[in-house]
């Protein structure tokens, strides 16, 4: 932290204009005084998020990175007009998009864009031996062109000083996106609903950071008072300033003792109550980043949270509450481009028992079904997702 001097002045000189920095006191004494700024927020671009944000901040990194790995685990599902299709060109697609990616990165990259941007570009490239790419377009390179109605047609992709169109019509790339109250193309980023929140987490690691560099002490004020009421000289001025900059600011230099001459007089400040509350206010804005991602604070170790039981709860609740919902909606947009692309009516899926996150659900389910004397085999298989095995489905036991 630096150090705070009297009146709050340091002594600068705007380009073209002349400064003249009066230093008034009291009886020649000096006084700090302090005021409120006024807040400054992140942006809510694409990149300002993923800087301040994802790159800059433990809880929205760990919030994000929770969602987009617990999602892209999940296996797919495939099904046509006869049933589940065990084998399909459009999974080995989802199971490898492209060169560069397996699909569980892929879907992580894809889930990440959706929490950072409120938006996800998939463009679909057929190659020259005619096997098809996914890729992913990065939000912040991507326009949305649309036409005289308002409706999306294209995608402007710009990369440096290279720009191509890819056309939404012809389904040569699919435009995903969150809801939106005020916007009916562009999808709204659940980390730009916390930015408040992030910038006091943020502020708050700061101020500790600077304060710790200050030796872990709130600043102080040097007092003028000498007998004869008189005040320094610039020279003065500026050397003393200078003196305690370099020589007694700084961890290493903690504890050096102060030499002063005559008419000086140190008056060190202490923390007030609010300075010293930052810490709960800190919890406080990392329990609103969690709650805008949809992560129960408890799996974060946030302190101060009691909504859930227990850890396992709370992890039930997660998958429950954001990621199956989340997956879901991923894959009926998926469904309608790819049966619209390959003229075949598909349904892509996620297979929720390969989902560890609700295995004992998943077990209170099957003991629950197996319990049940009153429903016959297959009516057992069809109750935990299970096609029948025999042709007296539907009959009891």
């Amino acid at each position: 932290m630096a150090w705070t001097w009297p009146f709050g002045l340091r002594r600068q000189r705007p380009a073209g204009k002349e400064m003249r920095v009066e230093r008034k006191g009291v009886g020649g004494a000096f006084v700090a005084l302090h005021r409120e700024a006024s807040a400054r927020f992140t942006r809510g671009d694409y990149a300002s998020l993923a800087r301040e944000g994802f790159m800059r901040n433990p809880v929205a990194h760990r919030a994000t990175m929770m969602i987009a790995e617990a999602a892209a685990s999940i296996p797919w599902l495939l099904y046509d007009a006869a049933g589940e299709v065990e084998e399909h060109p459009l999974l080995r697609l989802m199971k490898r998009p492209n060169a560069r990616q397996a699909g569980n990165r892929f879907m992580e990259a894809l889930y990440g864009h959706l929490m950072l941007s409120g938006n996800a570009y998939l463009e679909l490239v057929e190659t020259e031996t005619g096997a098809r790419e996914l890729h992913l377009l990065r939000p912040d390179q991507v326009q949305v062109q649309c036409d005289s109605r308002g409706w999306p047609v294209a995608l402007e992709h710009r990369t440096g000083k290279v720009s191509r169109r890819i056309s939404l019509e012809q389904g040569e790339a699919l435009h995903l996106s969150l809801f939106h109250p005020l916007d009916d193309v562009m999808g709204f980023a659940p980390l730009a609903a916390a930015g408040a929140a992030l910038d006091v987490h943020n502020t708050a690691a700061r101020w500790n950071k600077a304060l710790l560099d200050n030796s872990a002490r709130p600043s102080g004020a040097l007092v003028y008072a000498p007998k004869d009421g008189g005040n320094l000289s610039d020279d003065q001025f500026d050397r003393l300033k200078a003196e305690l900059e370099q020589g007694y600011t700084g961890a290493s230099r903690a504890g050096r003792p102060l030499l002063l001459e005559g008419g000086l007089d140190w008056k060190a400040m202490g923390l007030s109550p609010r300075e010293m509350d930052f810490l709960e206010a800190r919890n406080g804005a990392a329990r609103d980043i969690a709650l805008a991602l949809g992560v129960p604070p408890m799996l974060l170790g946030i302190p101060g949270d009691n909504t859930y039981a227990n850890y396992q709860e709370a992890n039930r609740a997660f998958y429950r509450l954001t990621v199956l919902p989340l997956v879901a909606r991923i894959a009926q947009d998926l469904s309608a481009f790819f049966s619209a692309r390959l003229d075949e009516e598909l349904r892509l899926w996620f297979d929720a028992d390969q989902v560890e996150g609700l295995a004992a659900e998943r077990e209170a389910l099957w003991r629950r079904v197996g319990e049940a004397d009153f429903l016959s085999d297959d009516e057992k298989r069809e109750a935990v997702g299970y096609g029948a095995l025999t042709a007296g489905a539907g009959e009891n036991a």
